[in-house]
This record gives structure tokens, C-alpha cells and sequence, in this order.
């Protein structure tokens, strides 16, 4: 094999490394933007695949001048897939609240339209490779060792990527400087294609003029990624950002204004520091002073640290295992001082650890048992975190919570997702569990939901922690009345192999509501 054929094998292992991101990159944008990860990017993944079919098909009506061709196949790849990202997040930033279908189209629009151009490569590289095997051998090579090794490097590139995306170019790039640094990638494969095919290439300055073109505008998107960025994200969120970062996990998003700081986890509101204390009093104290002297105590998610600083209230508490995925949000609520300050450095503690741990997992491989558990999961918006609200999940709860224990777990709106909340209650009670759910007001969030269970039933403490700005002992019967609009309606058990919830929560959000 001489130089100029390995050299085109090479570009298919670049060519199938690119194709991957744009739809990864793709993918993980739509599933930060429009929520539903298992939706978004099984969708974005059957448009790309099918439309590299389409590719794959017109390929055969490419008859001369292959090289050419394939050239500029790669600059259109270059250009419109690295852009991609960068021109989904701006058409986000830009569009209306309630413009999701203009943006659907634009997603499927552009995913199409490089699987369409990516699908005309690999044909094209086949051809190319047999056509120099004949010039230089004066044979014709083998059609199962051509079709072999092309597709060895296809799906080798595609592992490389696979691999690099989450853990080495989203972290460390962003999804749109991601994009940009893979189109440059495909642009370097069309200058190769330019020296390599120079004798047999027409017009070949303006094919130097377009990769010249091309290589500048990605150039310069890639210099302005990060005014790009912070542009889009200062229109999307309406305030100052205090600090953006991507994690392996989410896209992490902090903003401070007069009415006070705010976080986002991929776009969605986790806290407003002028309200927080109501929802963090709300979740913690009941199921706290319910028990009366905790002394071991567990949170599940709520990095932040919020509901540990409510938990510190009680001079009972020896230790709190604080197990939360994402060591970024955990590190910047232990370090910047701003949120340190929100949280009263309760991550600092003594009596507190933290494990950055999937919590499904870590309940698997350890068995201690707490006197409270508080769950402060993200809402079962996508299957990921659907498990997390499943029979399967619950049973492993209880296996470690103490005889005496409550734990409680924080369930979305009642008013909202009547039927979602409902169906938590259900489940918690089909792992024989008595429950208790309530609700409160959270100006931020609306009327929110609470279930507090145990191997008890629980009854209302006589007395709360001095210093709570909204509960209190006279106001707890009030959080246990629901009025008919958020009444108990009939509810199946979320089981983890069906996850049910999961698609009535995603039904009941994407309800119109109000007036």
C-alpha cells in the first residue's frame, strides 16, 4: 500500500470521526435544550443514519471528476457541520420560549443534511482507493479487502470519538467549539484531497480559494466561540452570568443580578436565591424533626449543598454522605464564595462528606443505614433519571434506612403533574412504605411537591429549628391539605422496566398552562 492510499484511509478514520461528533454534538444540544435525552438523541440519531442512506444512494450518479467531488463534499461537511452547534444554540438564544418547532426543523434540517454528505463520502473514498490501486498496481485490488479496511477505519474513528466526546472534548471544548475543531478537521482532508488529486483537479485555484475560505471562517468562528457563547447564553438567561461551565454530565450556568443568584443545570432552573429557603425548608424539616434526634443522615443529589445547610440545624447530626454525580457543581458550591455563602460552607463541614457518585450505584455497593434520607433528584424527565423514581430505586432506599428512619423525596408540582406526583406516592407505597406527601409554595417553581415515607407513619413534630424563614409548627397541617385541583388521583407503580412515569411527566409538562 503506498502513501497516497493510506492517506485516504486515514481521512476515512477522520471522516467517521467527524460525522460522529456533528451527531453527538447535535444530539447532546437537543437534549439540553428540549430535555428528553433518550428522545432527542435516538431521533437525531435514525435522521442522520437515514439520511447517510440518501447519501449513500445519490453516490451512484457521481460519475466524473470524483475527486473534485469529494473535495468539496468535505468543505460542505466542514462548514456546515462544524457550524452546526454554534448555529443551534444561537437559534435557541434567538428564538421565542414557545418556538420549538421552528428549531425541531432547523435540527433535523442540518443533522439531514450532513448524514446527506457524509453518506456521499465513504462511496467516494471506496472509488477513489480502487481508482489509484489500478494506476499504481495495474490491477484491480479485491473488492472484500478494500471494502474491509475501508470500514475498519470508519468504525475505529467512530470508537476514538465515542470515547473522546464525553470525557476529553465536551469538558474541556463545549459542544460549540467541539463542532468548529472537527470541521476544521474535515477542511484538512479536502487540502490533502487538494494536493493529492492536484494534477486531475479543473479550476484548482478556486478549489484553493474555497479551503482557503473555508479554513478562515472556521478559524474565526472558532477564535469568537467563546463572545459566541456568551452572547447566546447572556440573551437565553436575561441576567449577568457569574460563571458558565460544561461538565461531563451538563452544562452548569450561574447568574447573579439585583433579585439575586440563580443556577441552571442544561438550561433548567435549580434554585433562585431569593426563594430557595422555602423549598429547602420544605424538604428537609419535616422529615427531620419528624424523627427527633437524627444523627446519620444521606442526600442524594442536591449538590449545592442547600438542603445540607438546613440538615446542620440539628445538633443531633454526627455525619452527612452527600452523594451527587457531578463533582463540578459540588466543587463550585464548595469553592466560589458566593455560593459559599448561600449554602453557609455547609460543604466544608466536619460531619460532612461528599461522594461524587452515580447515587444508584453507590446505594448497590454499600450498606449503612440512616436515620433521614433526603432525595433531591432532578425531576424524571428523561429515563436516566426516570430509574431514579422506580419500585427497584425504593426498595434499595429502604434497605438503608434505619427501622425508626424517614426519607423524603422531592416529587415536581402537584398542580402541575398531578398524575406524575401521584404516581411517586404509589410507588413508594408498593415497596411497603407508608407515605406522607405535602406540598408548599416556592414563588420560583409555583406549588411544589414533597413525599415523606418511612416504615412508620409519621406524625408532626412538636417543634422545629429556631432561625426558619418559612416553616413553622401552626403552618405544617396546611402543607398536608391538598385542595381538589392537586387531589390524590388513581396512579400505576413507576417499575424500571416499563417507566411510565417518565412519559406522563413529559405529557403533563408539555400541557399548555395557565390562562
Amino acid at each position: 500500500m503506498g502513501l497516497p492510499e493510506l492517506l485516504l484511509l486515514v481521512s476515512v478514520f477522520v471522516i467517521a470521526a467527524c460525522g460522529l461528533v456533528y451527531e453527538l454534538a447535535a444530539g447532546a444540544l437537543a437534549s439540553y435544550l428540549l430535555g428528553d435525552s433518550v428522545l432527542q438523541f435516538s431521533t437525531v440519531i435514525g435522521a442522520y443514519l437515514a439520511a447517510m442512506g440518501v447519501g449513500s444512494w445519490l453516490s451512484r450518479f457521481l460519475e466524473r471528476q470524483l475527486a473534485a467531488h469529494f473535495l468539496r463534499i468535505e468543505l460542505l461537511v466542514g462548514t456546515v457541520g462544524g457550524l452546526l452547534p454554534a448555529g443551534l444554540f444561537l437559534a435557541h438564544a434567538s428564538l421565542p420560549a414557545d418556538a420549538a418547532g421552528p428549531f425541531r426543523a432547523l435540527l433535523y434540517g442540518g443533522v439531514g443534511l450532513v448524514g446527506v454528505l457524509v453518506g456521499l463520502e465513504i462511496p467516494l473514498v471506496m472509488r477513489l482507493l480502487r481508482r489509484q490501486a489500478r494506476a499504481r498496481y495495474r490491477a484491480d485490488r479485491g473488492l472484500k479487502d478494500l471494502v474491509a479496511q475501508v470500514l475498519t477505519f470508519d468504525y475505529l474513528g467512530a470508537l476514538g470519538v465515542a470515547l473522546a466526546f464525553p470525557l476529553l472534548l465536551v469538558p474541556h471544548l463545549g459542544l460549540i467549539r467541539t463542532g468548529l475543531f472537527f470541521g476544521l478537521l474535515n477542511t484538512a482532508v479536502a487540502v490533502w484531497a487538494l494536493w493529492l488529486f492536484r494534477p486531475e483537479l479543473r479550476h484548482w485555484r478556486a478549489h484553493a480559494a474555497a479551503c482557503a475560505g473555508v479554513l478562515a471562517l472556521l478559524l474565526a468562528a472558532l477564535a469568537g466561540a467563546e463572545r459566541l457563547t456568551t452572547w447566546a447564553e447572556d440573551r437565553f438567561y436575561g441576567a449577568g452570568i457569574l460563571l458558565r461551565e460544561s461538565s461531563p454530565y451538563q452544562r452548569v450556568v450561574v447568574t447573579r443580578s439585583e433579585a439575586g443568584i440563580r443556577l441552571f443545570l442544561n438550561g433548567n432552573l435549580q434554585f433562585h436565591s431569593r426563594d430557595e429557603y422555602r423549598y429547602h425548608e420544605a424538604l428537609v424539616h419535616p422529615a427531620m424533626a419528624g424523627h427527633g434526634a437524627p444523627r446519620r443522615v444521606l442526600v442524594l443529589g442536591g449538590g449545592d449543598g442547600l438542603a445540607v445547610r438546613e440538615i446542620l440545624r440539628y445538633p443531633s447530626v454526627q455525619q452527612v454522605t452527600l452523594v451527587d454525580l457531578d463533582a463540578h457543581v459540588t466543587r463550585l458550591f464548595s469553592q466560589q464564595p458566593l455560593l459559599v455563602a448561600l449554602n453557609a460552607g455547609a460543604l466544608r463541614a466536619p460531619q460532612v462528606r461528599v461522594v461524587n457518585a452515580d447515587a444508584y450505584t453507590w446505594l448497590q455497593q454499600h450498606d449503612e443505614v440512616y436515620d433521614v434520607i433526603v432525595v433531591d433528584f432532578p425531576d424524571p424527565s428523561n429515563f436516566a433519571l426516570g430509574k431514579l423514581y422506580t419500585t427497584t430505586f425504593y426498595a434499595l432506599l429502604d434497605q438503608h434506612l434505619a427501622a425508626s428512619g424517614y426519607a423524603v423525596v422531592q416529587t415536581t408540582s402537584p398542580l402541575v403533574a398531578r398524575r406524575s406526583f401521584w404516581t411517586v406516592a404509589t410507588t413508594l407505597e408498593a415497596v411497603g412504605l407508608h407515605t406522607t406527601p405535602y406540598h408548599a409554595h416556592v414563588p420560583s417553581f409555583g406549588e411544589w411537591g414533597f413525599i415523606l415515607a418511612g416504615r412508620r407513619p409519621w406524625q408532626p413534630p412538636q417543634t422545629l429549628p429556631p432561625g426558619l424563614r418559612f416553616l413553622t409548627v401552626s403552618g405544617l397541617p396546611a402543607l398536608l391539605d391538598f385542595p381538589p385541583d392537586m387531589s390524590r388521583v388513581p396512579a400505576e407503580p413507576n417499575r424500571l422496566v416499563t417507566q411510565g412515569l417518565v412519559h406522563t411527566f413529559e405529557a403533563e409538562w408539555g400541557r399548555p398552562h395557565g390562562p
